[in-house]
């Protein structure tokens, strides 16, 4: 049986962000290695600064990951620099349909594509080299319950979440034999200047060190998804599986179709 490695060195991608901001406070300690990355310099100072606190030791990665040119050789320069145990690819965008109902310019769709999907993919494809050679190492793809079903009030965000899924669930199969886990996490709605800017009703929302707590525990216990919370899961996954007109109506009735 391969001995499992200690996850000393830890990747986040949109550390920036809600659930990244937590997680990174909820690995660190003495013995730590976090690789933070975002595009706002200030917070990810402030961010590093808490978790050297803590006993972590923090470098920061500013980059945006719009930018795809060179992005995997960077993510694999990174990767032959540390030796990378956990990497939490979990940097996005939303963004949602017109209050009149206008849908999303190509510009925004390309945008958003390129960050939630492509980017995530690109550092993935930096990182696997050397965890294949090591035959170790933990990659945690975050992507929604929207990968379930898609809400007309996010179209594109949902298609970008629903590519993740998939990838992740795929790239499982073929990892798992060579020692490296895939992990897919699909969070509801937590508490984040992201999930502000969603349109429709937020059931079961939840605070980011909440979903942090949720999320590493799943890791910990080497899970291949971490859905949360519940309820809203088994509710998208019901969906996902009802006549496509009946899910529709449902989510008309609960106010997903209109701002």
């Amino acid at each position: 049986m391969r001995r499992r490695s200690p996850t000393d060195c830890i990747f986040i991608t949109g550390a920036s962000g809600g659930i990244g901001a937590a997680l990174a406070i909820a690995y660190a300690a003495p013995g730590k290695m976090l690789i933070l990355h975002g595009r706002d310099v200030t917070r990810l100072g402030e961010l590093q600064r808490a978790c050297e606190a803590r006993g972590a030791r923090v470098d920061l990665w500013v980059r945006d990951l719009a930018d795809l040119d060179g992005l995997p050789e960077a993510v694999a320069e990174l990767a032959g620099q540390y030796q990378i145990d956990l990497a939490v690819v979990n940097a996005g965008v939303t963004h949602h349909i017109g209050a009149g109902g206008e849908g999303e310019s190509w510009a925004d769709v390309e945008w958003l594509m390129a960050i939630n999907a492509r980017a995530a993919m690109a550092t993935v494809s930096g990182l696997l080299p050397s965890m294949q050679r090591r035959g170790a190492g933990q990659i945690a793809l975050v992507s929604s319950l929207s990968a379930w079903y898609g809400l007309a009030l996010t179209p594109a965000y949902c298609a970008s979440k629903a590519a993740i899924k998939a990838y992740g669930e795929a790239l499982g199969g073929w990892l798992a034999p060579q020692g490296v886990e895939v992990a897919v996490v699909l969070p509801g709605f937590v508490m984040s200047a992201m999930s502000e800017r969603f349109p429709g009703p937020r059931p079961w929302l939840m605070s980011a060190d909440r979903a942090a707590r949720i999320i590493r525990r799943g890791l910990e216990r080497r899970r291949a998804r971490i859905a949360f919370p519940l309820p809203l899961d088994l509710g998208m996954r019901c969906l996902s599986v009802l006549p496509a007109g009946l899910s529709r109506g449902v989510l008309t009735l609960l106010g997903y179709t209109r701002q």
